[in-house]
C-alpha cells in the first residue's frame, strides 16, 4: 500500500451479542493476504472480546495490532480514545492494511464516522463501511426493544412524550448508520421467521439496504471489505435520533462485574442466568469462569435466556471467574444480581 493511500476501516456494530467477536475472529481467520488491525470497545470494566480476538493473532494481525478501548463507549471517548490509538497504528513500521473496529453493543456508530473527519487522521483512513449485525431471532420476536406494547401505550397516553426506548434508538441508528445488514444466527429460525427480521428491518431501515443471512461469522469477506463507501462523506444519508446532539450518554445502561467462586456444574450455571434474565430483565452476560478439575477457561457468552457455553483455552497466572453483566440502567440490581449468580 502507498503511504500517500487511505487506509481502510470497516467499522462493525450491532446489538449486545449479535455475533461481532465471532464475525472478526472469520475475518482473522481470512485475511484476503492482509494485514489486520482489530480495535475492540468493550462496555464493562473486564475484557472478554479483546482477549479472545488476542487468542487467534497472527502474522497478518500481530497481538499489538488487537487493540481494546475500555475506558467507555467508543464514541463517547473519540479524543481521549480512539483517535490517540489510530495515530499510534498509522506511526508503526509496518501500517496495516485494513483496520477492523468492533464497536460496544451499545455504541452509536454515527458519531464514530464524524471522528473520521478529526484533522489528525482525516487524510491517513476512510470508512471503507459500516456492517451492521443483527440477530435474526431476537429481532423476529422484537427483542430489541424491551417492551414495544408498554412503550406505545406510553406514549399514547402522554402527548408530550416524542422518543423511543433507549434500545430501539441504539438498534435503528445501528442500521441506519449501515452499509450491509448481517442476519446473524440465521440457523435459529426457519423462513418465515427470516423474513419476519428482513421486515421489521426494513420497516427501521432510511434506505434500501443489502441483508446476507449469516451463521457463526462465515462469509466470504469480499462480500463486507473493500466496499469503499467512504461513509465519513456519506453521514446525511444516515440518519441518527441523535442527530443534533452535542453528544450522547449511556445513562440509560450500566454494568456489574459479578465475581463468582470455582464452579463443579456449567448447567447450573447456565440455570442461574436464565433465571436472572427472567427476573432481572438483563440483556447480557459474558465472561470466563472456572470449573473445577478443568484446566480450560469456560467462556460464556448470554443473550437474554439464551446461554452458550464453551472451553475455549487455558487459564494463565490467575483463575479469576468473573461475569460482565449488562441491563438497563432502572433494571439493573446488583445485589439481587450476585444472589441468583452466587447464591
Amino acid at each position: 500500500m502507498s503511504d500517500l493511500a487511505k487506509i481502510p476501516v470497516t467499522v462493525i456494530t450491532g446489538f449486545l451479542g449479535s455475533g461481532k467477536t465471532t464475525l472478526v475472529r472469520h475475518l482473522l481467520a481470512n485475511p484476503q493476504g492482509k494485514r489486520l488491525a482489530v480495535l475492540v470497545n468493550e462496555f464493562g470494566t473486564v475484557g472478554v472480546d479483546g482477549d479472545i480476538l488476542r487468542a487467534c493473532a497472527d502474522k497478518n494481525c500481530p497481538a499489538e495490532n488487537i487493540v481494546e478501548l475500555a475506558n467507555g463507549c467508543i464514541c463517547c471517548t473519540v479524543a481521549d480514545d480512539f483517535i490517540p490509538t489510530i495515530e499510534a497504528l498509522l506511526a508503526r513500521g509496518t501500517r496495516p492494511d485494513h483496520i477492523l473496529i468492533e464497536t460496544s453493543g451499545l455504541a452509536l456508530p454515527k458519531p464514530l464516522l464524524k471522528a473520521f473527519d478529526w484533522p489528525a487522521i482525516r487524510s491517513r483512513i476512510t470508512v471503507d463501511g459500516v456492517i451492521a449485525l443483527a440477530d435474526a431471532e431476537a429481532v423476529a420476536a422484537g427483542r430489541f426493544a424491551p417492551d414495544v406494547a408498554a412503550v406505545e401505550a406510553q406514549r399514547a397516553a402522554d402527548d408530550s412524550l416524542d422518543h423511543e426506548t433507549p434500545l430501539a434508538e441504539v438498534f435503528e441508528d445501528q442500521i441506519s448508520c449501515a452499509d450491509i445488514i448481517l442476519l446473524t444466527k440465521s440457523d435459529l429460525v426457519d423462513e418465515a421467521g427470516l423474513a419476519a427480521a428482513r421486515a421489521a428491518i426494513t420497516a427501521e431501515a432510511p434506505r434500501p439496504i443489502p441483508m446476507i443471512a449469516v451463521t457463526e461469522g462465515v462469509l466470504d469477506p469480499a462480500l463486507i471489505l473493500g466496499l469503499n463507501a467512504a461513509a465519513e462523506d456519506d453521514l446525511a444519508a444516515r440518519p441518527s435520533h441523535h442527530d443534533g446532539a452535542d453528544d450522547h450518554e449511556h445513562e440509560d445502561f450500566d454494568t456489574v462485574v459479578i465475581d463468582l467462586p470455582e464452579i463443579s456444574d456449567p448447567e447450573d450455571l447456565v440455570a442461574r442466568i436464565r433465571t436472572l434474565a427472567h427476573e432481572q430483565n438483563i440483556l447480557r452476560v459474558k465472561g470466563h469462569v472456572a470449573v473445577a478439575g478443568k484446566p480450560m477457561r469456560l467462556l460464556v457468552q448470554a443473550v437474554g435466556a439464551r446461554v452458550r457455553y464453551q472451553y475455549d483455552r487455558p487459564w494463565g497466572a490467575a483463575r479469576r471467574s468473573a461475569l460482565v453483566v449488562i441491563a438497563e440502567h432502572d433494571h439493573i440490581d446488583e445485589a439481587a444480581i450476585r444472589r441468583v449468580l452466587v447464591g
